[in-house]
C-alpha cells in the first residue's frame, strides 16, 4: 500500500462580491458558503463603475477565495496518527498532494489561469459555517458561525480582509490551468510536514489549512490612495473590503469551480493524497549470477527475511532493529540441503571484501530484514545455492535456512517483443472496505507453447515483471480512480517475491457499492515505454 488519502474536513467560499441586487453598500463580505457542494475562485473587474455614483472609489474589484481544510493532527484518522502507528513512512519518504476536482458548470470559465495554494496564517481556527448560497449570498453570519471575508470565526477578524496566508515558498504553492478546467494537483510536502513536527520544534506552524485564489497579477486592479485595504463606507453599516492590488488585472477571470467536500460524488471531494515507494523487490525468485553485460548494481541480489510469528510480524529478538547475517552454503549431494561448504563472494551490497562468505543485513520493517550480495558463477556452478541468517557471531546462532534457485541472464540477438499474459490466481469477487488486500500475478511468455511430450501437470516459472504498475478504475463510469504512477511517483508499482509480482491495497479508499476493475502496465525496455496490457480484473466493494 503506497497511497492514502485524507478527505477535507472543512471548506468554505468567501467572497467581497456584490450580492444580486449589484447595490454597491451590498457586497458578500458577509456571507458564508460553508455547507455548499461547491467552491468558488474568481475575480471580476468593472461590474460596477464610479461614472454612476454608486461608489466613491472607482471601477469596481470583486473578489472569490477558498479556504480549505483537512485531518492533519487531533483525531484517530488523522495524518499525524497514521505517522505514528507506522502506516505512512516518516518525513522524506512520502509526498503530501493536494487535489481539487474540476466541477463543470454553464458559465465562462477562464483559461491561463494561475492559482496561488498558500497556508492559512490565521492565530486560531477558522470556522466552516452552515451557509449554502453560492450564488446570491443570502447566508449571512451575523458575527457568528462561520468565515468570510471579513472573519475567520465569530466576531474574530483576519489580519487582513480576504484571509491571511503564508507567502514563503514552502508553505505557498503556484499552478497554472491552461483550460481552465483542470483538476488541482499541487505538492505541499513542505509545509505538510511544517504542520507534523512536534511541539516546541522551532519550525512547527499550526494547520489552519490552506487558501486556494487567483495570483496577484490575476485579481482584479484596485489602487486605494492610501495605499492599503479600504473597507468601505466605516461606521455606515456596511461590511465590504476591497483588496489594495495595484499590480492586478483589469479584466475579469470568471469563474472557476471545485466540488466541495459535501458532493455526492465521491471522489471528486478534495483531499490530501499522501504518495510514497513502498516497492519491495525481494529477488529470491530472481536471482542471478554476476554478468560482465551487466552493472555492478543490477549484478546486486536482494534477499528478504520475513519473521512471522503466529501469524504475525515480530522482529527477532536477537537482532531487533539492528544488523543481521546471512552465509551462502552449496547443496548437499541431493541439493535438498546446505552442504558444509560456504561459498565466497565477490564484493558489493552487503560483502565488504571479496572472498568474503558473510553478508551483512539490515532491518527492513518489524519482522522484515533483507541482505544483498551478488555472486559469481565460476566452473561448474550449483544452480541452487542454501541461505543461512544468523546472528554473525563466532558462536553462530542460525534463525533461518532458506533456498535460491540461481539463473544466469539471458541475451538476445533480436528486439525481443516482451509479451505477456497475466492472471491474478487470489482475486475475490467482493471486498471490505475495512481490508487491506494483497493482489497477486501470475504471469507468464504469451508465446510459451508446450508440446505434445510436456507433462500436464507442468507450467512455466512466474515471471518477475522487474517495472510494472496497476491503475484502478469504477466500471460504471470508466472513471480512473487510482491512476498509474509510472513517472517519478512510484507509489502504484509492482512488488515482487519468490511467488511473483504483488501490490497491497487500501480498500477503504473505494466508494461501496461500486465494481471496479484493476488494469495493469509493464514497461518495455524495447520500445522505451509503457504497455497496457489487455485484461482488466474486476471485483466489488462492500461495506
Amino acid at each position: 500500500m503506497a497511497i492514502k488519502r485524507y478527505k477535507a474536513n472543512k471548506d468554505t467560499t468567501i467572497s467581497n462580491a456584490y450580492d444580486f441586487s449589484l447595490l454597491p453598500r451590498n457586497r458578500a463580505t458577509g456571507s458564508n458558503m460553508g455547507a455548499a457542494d461547491v467552491l468558488e475562485v474568481f475575480s471580476i473587474y468593472g461590474q460596477v463603475s464610479s461614472s454612476g455614483k454608486q461608489e466613491a472609489v472607482g471601477i469596481s474589484s470583486e473578489l472569490s477565495r477558498v479556504l480549505v481544510g483537512f485531518p492533519v493532527s487531533g483525531s484517530t484518522e488523522s495524518i499525524g496518527a497514521d505517522r505514528n502507528s507506522g502506516k505512512i513512512p516518516v518525513s522524506g519518504n512520502v509526498k503530501f498532494f493536494l487535489r481539487m476536482f474540476n466541477a463543470k458548470h454553464s458559465y465562462t470559465t477562464p483559461r491561463n489561469i494561475k492559482l496561488v495554494v498558500a497556508a492559512i496564517s490565521s492565530s486560531a481556527n477558522w470556522e466552516e459555517g452552515t451557509g449554502v448560497d453560492i450564488d446570491e449570498y443570502k447566508d449571512k453570519t451575523h458575527g457568528i458561525e462561520g468565515a468570510n471575508w471579513i472573519n475567520y470565526a465569530s466576531n474574530q477578524a483576519w489580519d487582513r480582509a480576504g484571509g491571511t496566508f503564508y507567502i514563503d515558498r514552502t508553505s505557498s504553492y503556484n499552478a497554472t490551468l491552461e483550460k481552465g478546467d483542470e483538476d488541482l494537483e499541487v505538492d505541499v510536502t513542505s509545509i505538510v510536514e511544517y504542520w507534523l513536527k512536534p511541539e516546541g520544534d522551532g519550525q512547527r506552524r499550526e494547520d489552519r489549512g490552506f487558501a486556494v485564489f487567483l495570483t496577484s497579477s490575476q485579481e482584479a486592479y484596485h489602487s486605494a490612495s492610501k495605499g492599503y485595504n479600504l473597507s468601505l463606507f466605516q461606521g455606515q453599516g456596511a461590511t465590504g473590503s476591497i483588496i489594495h492590488n495595484p499590480a492586478g488585472a483589469k479584466r475579469s477571470y470568471y469563474t472557476k469551480k471545485f466540488f466541495a467536500r459535501t458532493s455526492e460524488f465521491f471522489f471528486k471531494q478534495p483531499v490530501i493524497e499522501a504518495r510514497w515507494d513502498s516497492t519491495v523487490k525481494d529477488r529470491r525468485g530472481d536471482c542471478h549470477y554476476s554478468s560482465s553485460m551487466a552493472t555492478m548494481q543490477d549484478n546486486l541480489n536482494t534477499i528478504y527475511l520475513y519473521n512471522y510469528v503466529r501469524g504475525k510480524l515480530q522482529n527477532i529478538p536477537e537482532a531487533g532493529t539492528g544488523r543481521i547475517f546471512v552465509t551462502l552454503y552449496s547443496g548437499s549431494a541431493n541439493n535438498n540441503s546446505p552442504s558444509v561448504n560456504t561459498i565466497s563472494l565477490p564484493q558489493g551490497g552487503g560483502v565488504p571484501t571479496a572472498a568474503n562468505t558473510v553478508i551483512t543485513g539490515g532491518y527492513v520493517s518489524t519482522g522484515v530484514y533483507s541482505a544483498s550480495f551478488a555472486i559469481t558463477a565460476g566452473v561448474n556452478p550449483p544452480t541452487r545455492v542454501f541461505d543461512v541468517w544468523h546472528n554473525g557471531a563466532l558462536a553462530q546462532h542460525e534463525f533461518w535456512t532458506g533456498s535460491i534457485n540461481v539463473k544466469s541472464f539471458g541475451t538476445y540477438t533480436h528486439a525481443p517483443s516482451f509479451q505477456y499474459v497475466t492472471a491474478m490466481p487470489n482475486l475475490k469477487s467482493k471486498y471490505s472496505k475495512t481490508e487491506t488486500a494483497r493482489f497477486r500475478l501470475y504471469v507468464r511468455d504469451q508465446n510459451w507453447n508446450p508440446t505434445i511430450y510436456t507433462k500436464a501437470t507442468n507450467r512455466p516459472d512466474n515471471t518477475i515483471i522487474e517495472s510494472g504498475s496497476y491503475k484502478i478504475m469504477r466500471l460504471s463510469d470508466n472513471t480512473n480512480v487510482i491512476q498509474y504512477g509510472t513517472g517519478s511517483q512510484r507509489h502504484t508499482h509492482l512488488s515482487f517475491d519468490v511467488s511473483g509480482n504483488y501490490f497491497d491495497l487500501d480498500v477503504d479508499l473505494l466508494q461501496e457499492d461500486y465494481a471496479y476493475g484493476i488494469k495493469l502496465a509493464y514497461y518495455n525496455d524495447s520500445i522505451g515505454g509503457w504497455v497496457e496490457q489487455p485484461e482488466i480484473f474486476k471485483f466489488r466493494v462492500e461495506s
